[in-house]
């Protein structure tokens, strides 16, 4: 059995800012959680077993009769972990299995769900960040990147051309865009590169270093919260980007990636 050294601190409000502190909720309470979730972007759900299928009744619980599509589950071991930035979930894989095709990653997946399913002996404490927040900051801190982020295409996934089962056609995207319901997308990944033969490509790229750059640079502020064996975060990942702090030891966590309705 892991466990973290220290207790959990009491909720506090953060006041006005970036940082998420998501609310543990017991897995049996669904209103509330839903209600969280709505509210801050982030619940950690506590109590379910420390199986894969809890993540499906998890992804139940919270979207309810709104849940459209599960992906693949994912495992995560990490030995002697080196820290993992703030990002959203995102990906873009079709695979052909027998002659029929099948969706693995969709690149507008809203909903991550993250189990840990053996915290690290020291270490590994998680961290979020309210991207609508930290967007909306920009636009009067650092105007120029945040005309960037809204009104810039970049090939999303251009980094990882070399990938086995992403499209051959390039995934062109703003880093914020807007379903056709009104909801706002703020991505984060690691595989946006300017857009082949892009006239403005040497801009696009010192915008991409210079949001790099902005994004490392608040995660020390962030507030670090654990996750504990069976512990679930539940994030809407078209608003919050998440990560974690570097870790000693082993440890593994199970991913589950979701679609609701409202991402139509």
């Amino acid at each position: 059995m892991h466990t973290h050294a220290h207790p959990h601190p009491p909720q506090e409000s953060l006041g006005p800012g970036p940082g998420i502190v998501p609310t543990r909720v017991p897995h049996g309470r669904v209103r509330e959680a839903r209600e969280l979730l709505s509210r801050d972007g982030a619940v950690i759900l506590t109590g379910h077993e420390n199986t894969s299928d809890a993540l499906v009744v998890a992804a139940a619980q919270v979207t309810g009769d709104r849940l459209r599509e599960l992906y693949p589950h994912r495992v995560r071991t990490s030995h002697e972990g080196t820290p993992v930035h703030l990002h959203a979930d995102s990906f873009d894989i079709v695979v052909d299995i027998v002659g029929v095709l099948h969706r693995r990653r969709h690149p507008d997946e809203d909903h991550v769900l993250v189990q840990c399913t053996r915290p690290a002996p020291h270490g590994g404490d998680s961290f979020a960040l309210d991207a609508y927040a930290f967007v909306d900051g920009l636009a009067s801190t650092d105007p120029a990147l945040h005309a960037f982020l809204t009104g810039s295409d970049v090939d999303l996934y251009g980094a990882w051309a070399d990938l086995r089962g992403l499209p051959a056609i390039p995934r062109i995207g703003r880093h914020v865009e807007y379903t056709r319901t009104g909801r706002r997308i703020i991505r984060r990944t690691d595989g946006a590169v300017p857009i082949h033969r892009d006239p403005d490509i040497e801009h696009i790229r010192a915008q991409l270093a210079r949001l790099t750059d902005a994004v490392h640079g608040v995660e020390p502020s962030l507030p670090r919260f654990p996750l504990d064996e069976g512990d679930i975060l539940v994030l809407d990942n078209y608003r919050c980007w998440h990560g974690r702090d570097g870790h000693t030891g082993e440890r593994t966590v199970r991913i589950l990636t979701a679609r609701s309705s409202d991402a139509d």
